[in-house]
């Protein structure tokens, strides 16, 4: 994607007068922010004032985009350049049409791999933090979403990307509902300035994930069955004209499971990474064209879909971390009108990941709670 690069080629940057943003900007989004989110937005404001950088730590569904718009608004007012960076395409894609409509008019360049808009110059970027390697001291102000993401959160040369790519006394704004340890060590220690939101902004707690052992599913579904406590969960939730999605640990999983529930005649679907039909499956899914969707950690991030159940079949699996886990909780209870959504982690043996992720909640519940009665 990037090109052939060899050290007998030349590499070329732009040396000439610095290209500057435009001071003509108006936010003409006209939402109202909640009082965790307008605090982080107001931080936000002072660490681009003061040229320092900060971690917004927001649970799932908190609205960290909405979070980022005036602080945006401020920084391309003082002329700064601003990109927003994240680790998937998707999010890039999804994030362009929401802040156009949020900054009408202004000229925004969404970069990633096959774009056309690769080589445009803009005040306010979103890209991949690949695309990052292309730029040296370009921008003023870098918001890296979803810090802990792969590729980012596992690639150092995605890192070193974001360090070329900020101009010498430009600010790193990291977003993440799961900071590493590493980030969160840093701020107990006074070297990374960090706002925590910690209720969503329909102001209602996360909901907290129940462990239910089931055997050893993998030997049933090697005799195309599915421990009779999963099914009964399911067929429950769909009775109730509620929506499951159902994660698992491979790709090889999901098709069998899926196999398994339409041999029971339920009305599902699976999807991965790898499906070239994933976008219009997930789509059809929030449009009620099937009770289940069986899917891989690919939608553990980044979807939002009302009135969703969610189970982990195979939670004890190495693949689903602390962090896989909490945003895969997170996918539960998002909408203002479905705010109780049920979590289960369906297990063979409990692992220290799927305690930590419990635990992760439980202590932003808490942190929410003090919050309210403070007040």
């Amino acid at each position: 994607m990037m090109g052939k690069t060899s050290e007998c080629e030349f590499l070329y940057e732009w040396t000439g007068p610095p290209i500057e943003g435009t001071a003509h900007t108006e936010l003409t989004w006209r939402g109202n922010l909640s009082k965790g989110q307008k605090r982080a937005s107001e931080k936000l404001i002072e660490a681009i004032k003061h040229k320092s950088d900060l971690l917004i730590w927001a649970v799932c569904g908190a609205g960290k985009t909405e979070v980022l718009f005036h602080g945006i608004e401020y920084a391309l007012h003082q002329g700064m350049r601003v990109c927003i960076a994240t680790p998937r395409t998707d999010v890039v894609l999804e994030l362009e049409p929401r802040l156009k409509k949020a900054f009408h008019g202004l000229k925004i360049a969404a970069l990633y791999g096959g774009s056309l808009q690769r080589f445009q110059i803009a005040p306010l970027v979103i890209a991949t933090t690949h695309q990052l390697m292309r730029y040296k001291h370009a921008f003023d102000v870098l918001v890296i979403d979803e810090v802990d993401a792969f590729p980012y959160s596992m690639d150092e040369r995605l890192h070193f990307a974001v360090l070329k790519a900020m101009r010498k006394k430009g600010v790193r704004v990291y977003l993440s509902a799961t900071p590493s340890k590493k980030m969160i060590r840093d701020v107990s220690r006074g070297q990374l300035e960090a706002i925590k939101i910690p209720l969503r902004f329909h102001q209602q707690l996360l909901p907290v994930p129940s462990f239910q052992w089931i055997g050893h599913w993998k030997k049933k579904l090697k005799k195309n069955q599915l421990p009779p406590i999963v099914m009964n969960w399911m067929q429950n939730h769909i009775a109730k004209k509620r929506r499951v999605l159902l994660f698992v640990p491979s790709i090889s999983t999901m098709k069998k499971v899926t196999k398994v529930l339409r041999k029971h005649h339920l009305n599902v679907e699976g999807v991965s990474a790898d499906d070239p039909d994933r976008k219009q499956k997930v789509q059809q899914f929030r449009d009620d064209k099937y009770d289940v969707l069986v899917t891989t950690t690919i939608l553990e991030r980044g979807v939002t879909i009302p009135n969703v159940q969610v189970g982990v079949l195979g939670a004890e699996s190495t693949i689903f971390t602390e962090s896989a886990l909490v945003q895969i909780s997170g996918r539960a209870g998002r909408h203002p009108d479905f705010f109780k959504g049920d979590v289960f982690f369906f297990h063979f043996g409990l692992t220290r990941s799927m305690k930590q992720a419990k635990n992760h909640i439980v202590k932003m519940n808490d942190t929410a709670e003090k919050e309210f009665s403070e007040k």
